[in-house]
């Protein structure tokens, strides 16, 4: 018979088992709580570098965009440019009385005052208009582009057997004008004719001078782009 000591060599007791894996349930633990702040600290990181990161993009992108803009608006400047090259800077040496030179967005406009071109009433060129138009003859070939001839009025109406109203006075008087100048060589194709009454005025009707200015025909030369 075995004594108690000799028992306890051969079998030892079950409980020293547990007592051995007892420490690696802690590491464990302590293992799973260094990885969670280990992932909470990076997060915190990405978040104050993000904001960093948008502030500093913000900063460069205010500061680029002037150059920005001013770039783009000469790429495309460089790549279109009116089709009437040298046009505009020979108009105020036109040096006829009663035509003036304006330019808008629809392009140039040339206005010849009413009394130039035409009795009161009447839409038949007096010899005056024609030597107005013929002066007009070089300046219209050197530009490319199409010609609106705009016919205007003052607000008096008209009631004639002729011209039952300013609508018809008006539109009568620019195909007057448009077909003159496809006599003297100007390209028909190019023209094109329009009455307006009495619906643009330029000043007041209420008196005199304002009237005489709303009676008028332009030419408007459409301003064409083009690349190159």
């Amino acid at each position: 018979m075995l004594d108690r000591s000799t028992r306890d060599l051969l079998n030892p007791p079950a409980s020293g088992d547990g007592d051995g894996e007892g420490w690696l349930v802690s590491y464990l633990d302590v293992l799973t709580l260094l990885i969670t702040l280990f992932v909470l600290l990076l997060s915190l990181a990405g978040n104050g570098l993000a904001i960093q990161g948008s502030r500093y993009a913000g900063e460069v992108a205010s500061a680029i965009s002037p150059q920005a803009e001013a770039a783009a608006r000469m790429v495309a400047g460089a790549g279109l440019k009116p089709r009437q090259d040298g046009l505009q800077p020979r108009l105020p040496s036109l040096n006829i009385e009663g035509v003036s030179v304006a330019e808008g967005r629809q392009g140039i406009t040339l206005r010849i005052d009413d009394n130039l071109l035409f009795s009161s009433g009447q839409a038949t060129l007096t010899e005056q208009g024609r030597r107005v138009l013929s002066g007009l003859h070089e300046v219209l070939e050197t530009f490319e582009g199409d010609v609106s001839v705009e016919g205007h009025t003052d607000d008096i109406p008209i009631a004639t057997a002729q011209f039952p109203s300013n609508w018809e006075l008006s539109s009568a008087r620019a195909i007057a004008v448009l077909r003159y100048l496809s006599e003297i060589g100007v390209n028909a194709g190019r023209l094109r004719a329009v009455g307006y009454a009495d619906t643009r005025p330029m000043e007041s009707n209420e008196t005199l001078e304002g009237r005489a200015a709303n009676r008028r025909v332009e030419l408007l030369l459409h301003q064409e782009l083009t690349e190159h």
